[in-house]
């Protein structure tokens, strides 16, 4: 494989059609590590928002990790995936209480920091400091796929072995860093996963994938199906002008607060619900009045969530029993709260959180 000359072709292909993007214009560890986490599973269009409000609000990694988990959440909401902001601001206390501040510049002291893997230290350090550490995402995987027609798939550790060789084989070492962004620019605007246009494709001469018909067959990737279904109560008690919330300890939304969670094996119907709030919580009909809204299916990457919204207005006598169990507030605080995506859509739409008149 003659490296030097795809190398070169590739990055005269960046220079004339790379995007126009704020973390290519600075070298500073911090910022680049921003874009880096947010844009993680997430496509530029939908992630810059996100970086930009970080950016403004949180300029310096101390401004991070002075802040509350609950602001870095609400400023997160909508992204999913929570672990990044919650290892992201977990790291920036570590930059600030074990690097004094100053993000660290090596390697393996950047890899060192919560929520940091291979690909991440690799960018950062290669995009911030010019270090030779070759990176391996999704568009990079695809692009080393097609062009050494190696079909090794790429979700197996021998996969991950195997292309990590070929890109460390492909870096450029004098300049790591230019030829990162070049590859995974490649692989998201040129050689993209449907119908890339390979007539025009500058490295067409040197894809094996592309002589021998296999662009549509590359990447190869061990299937695995994952779909386990959950179905999620929310008790969405009232009283007056505010309602009750708690905060998740665990799964796949923890540290985000949301209403009183009871998770059934199916749907609940209606007439299942007085039974169950009577054991739960001493509740009897005429201590509520109740309206169900079954929200739209949640898809997850390995899980689907039916998710049902049971609106509780309780009397006066029927709220008094719910003292102490959870944290209570007024519904227009519901807007400070980092909540998972599902619910604040639903409070959204239904204007659920404006004042009473």
């Amino acid at each position: 494989m003659d490296w030097t000359t795809i190398r070169t072709e590739l990055h005269k292909w960046y220079f004339n059609h790379k995007r126009d993007l704020p973390w290519r214009k600075t070298t500073d560890a911090y910022t680049i590590w921003l874009s880096e986490i947010i844009l993680q599973q997430t496509r530029v269009e939908q992630g810059l928002p996100y970086f930009n409000r970080f950016v403004k609000r949180f300029p310096k990694v101390s401004d991070l990790a002075a802040a509350e988990q609950d602001e870095v959440l609400r400023l997160w909401e909508g992204l999913g995936y929570y672990s990044r902001a919650r290892n992201l601001h977990q790291a920036s206390k570590s930059v600030v209480t074990e690097h004094e501040g100053e993000f660290p510049k090596s390697y393996a002291s950047i890899k060192n920091l919560k929520g940091i893997g291979d690909y991440t230290a690799a960018a950062i350090s290669s995009f911030a400091y010019n270090l030779p550490h070759a990176v391996v995402d999704g568009n990079v995987y695809r692009v080393l796929s097609r062009i050494c027609g190696e079909a090794t798939p790429i979700n197996t550790n021998e996969g991950k072995k195997r292309f990590q060789s070929l890109a460390d084989a492909f870096l450029d070492k004098e300049k790591p860093g230019d030829h990162n962004q070049a590859i995974m620019e490649f692989g998201a605007l040129q050689c993209v996963p449907k119908n890339p246009n390979c007539l025009d494709c500058p490295l067409k001469e040197a894809c094996v994938a592309h002589a021998r018909a296999m662009v549509s067959e590359l990447p190869q990737k061990l299937r695995k199906t994952y779909n386990k279904q959950r179905y999620l109560n929310y008790w969405f008690f009232q009283f007056e002008d505010g309602t009750w919330v708690e905060q998740r300890q665990e799964g796949i939304w923890k540290a985000l607060h949301q209403f009183p969670l009871y998770e059934s094996e199916r749907p609940l119907e209606g007439e299942e619900l007085p039974s169950i709030l009577e054991e739960r919580y001493q509740l009897n009909p005429n201590d509520y009045k109740m309206q169900l809204w079954r929200l739209p299916l949640h898809k997850l990457s390995h899980q689907s969530l039916y998710i049902s919204m049971w609106e509780i207005h309780l009397s006066k006598q029927a709220a008094q029993k719910l003292e102490g169990l959870y944290k209570q507030l007024k519904l227009t605080q519901l807007k400070e709260l980092a909540l998972p995506r599902p619910l604040r859509k639903f409070l959204d739409e239904n204007q659920l959180t404006l004042p009473l008149d």
